[in-house]
C-alpha cells in the first residue's frame, strides 16, 4: 500500500538568526544554543548528534553518538576504536557532526577532523561511567558479527563474576575523539522555507562568517 506523505510539513516560526549573532566565534553561539537545548523540556537528549564517516566500502555512514565535552578546540565523544566508525576514522579522519533540535527549530552542521584524545582524559571519563557501561565497553566487539543476544548477555554475566569488587581499567580499544571543526553552519527554521543559514569557515586562525541561501 502506498502512503502519500507529501502533505507533511511544518511552518517554522520560533526564531531568527543574524550574522551578528555569531560575533566571529561560532563556539560561543554553539554554547548558547546547546545551553538552550539543555533547558528545553521537549529535547530528550540535547547532546545526541549524528556522526558521519566514510566507510571502507566507499559509502558514507551516519549514526547517533553522544557529545560528552566541548571547548574552543572542538567536540569530544567516546567509542570503540576497533568499531566500524573507529576504523573509518583511522583511514578517513574528516567527519561530519549534526545536531537537530526540532522543538527549537534548529540544526548545527559541523565539518571537522577527528583525532584521539589523550589516554589520561579517556581514563578519567571511563572511570566516571556506571559499572554497567564500563563492562559493556570492555566486552563488546562493536560492529562485529556475534552468534545471538544470549552470547552477549552470557559475556556480561561472566565479566560481572570475574570483576566483582574490582576496579576496571579502560580497555585500550576504547576511548575518546576530538573533532576539530573546520566549518560550522547554524540553521534556524523560518516561515516559507526561507530559513536562516549562517556558515562559519575557519581560515588559518580566523572564522569567515557568511549567510547562505536557504
Amino acid at each position: 500500500m502506498k502512503e502519500n506523505i507529501g502533505h507533511l510539513r511544518q511552518s517554522y516560526e520560533r526564531g531568527s538568526l543574524r550574522k551578528a549573532d555569531v560575533k566571529n566565534n561560532p563556539m560561543q553561539l554553539f554554547r548558547q544554543w546547546f545551553s538552550e537545548a539543555l533547558e528545553d523540556d521537549l529535547v530528550a537528549e540535547a547532546n545526541a548528534m549524528s556522526l558521519s564517516t566514510l566507510g571502507f566500502d566507499g559509502f558514507p555512514r551516519s549514526r547517533v553518538v553522544l557529545l560528552k565535552a566541548y571547548n574552543e578546540d572542538g567536540f569530544i565523544f567516546y567509542t570503540n576504536y576497533q568499531s566500524e566508525k573507529g576504523e573509518s576514522i583511522a583511514k578517513h579522519p574528516k567527519v561530519g557532526l549534526h545536531f537537530f533540535w526540532p522543538s527549537l527549530e534548529r540544526q548545527i552542521h559541523i565539518k571537522g577532523t577527528a583525532e584521539k584524545i589523550a589516554a589520561e582524559v579517556s581514563d578519567q571519563y571511563f572511570q566516571s561511567r556506571p559499572i554497567g557501561s564500563q563492562l559493556g565497553a570492555t566486552l563488546s566487539p562493536q560492529s562485529s558479527a556475534i552468534p545471538n543476544r544470549t552470547w552477549l548477555e552470557d559475556e556480561l554475566k561472566r565479566m560481572e563474576i570475574q570483576t566483582q569488587d574490582k576496579a576496571l581499567t579502560r580497555p585500550s580499544h576504547w576511548g575518546g575523539y576530538l573533532v576539530r571543526p573546520a566549518e560550522i553552519e547554524f540553521w534556524q527554521g523560518r516561515p516559507n522555507r526561507l530559513h536562516d543559514r549562517i556558515r562559519c569557515r575557519l581560515q588559518k586562525w580566523d572564522w569567515i562568517v557568511e549567510r547562505l541561501a536557504p
